[in-house]
């Protein structure tokens, strides 16, 4: 879970988990001000860390949380993710 300790990873998880449809967005969605090899590191950070799931489509790769196989490994892990804030007292920055 170690994916999860940075602070955008874990934004980008919380937002896919309570915002997004099955792989609807790409990276631009999210609106980070970061460039583009800086996001390709994240979510391979979390793909490789079987967080998230993407499709290819065309140029783009659309993303989405494994819901069923986190719930099922983790338990509550996701209702805590959807519960953080970021920049709260409880870990956020």
């Amino acid at each position: 879970m170690g994916a999860l300790a940075d602070p955008l990873r874990l934004t980008i998880v919380r937002k896919l988990l309570l915002e997004s449809e099955d792989y609807d967005h790409t990276c631009g969605w999210f609106g980070f001000d970061r460039p583009k090899s800086s996001l390709t590191h994240h979510f391979k950070a979390l793909r490789e860390a079987g967080l998230i799931r993407q499709r290819q489509y065309g140029l783009e790769r659309r993303s989405r949380v494994r819901v069923d196989d986190l719930n099922q490994r983790f338990p509550g892990l996701l209702t805590l993710v959807a519960g953080w804030e970021p920049g709260s007292s409880n870990g956020g920055r």
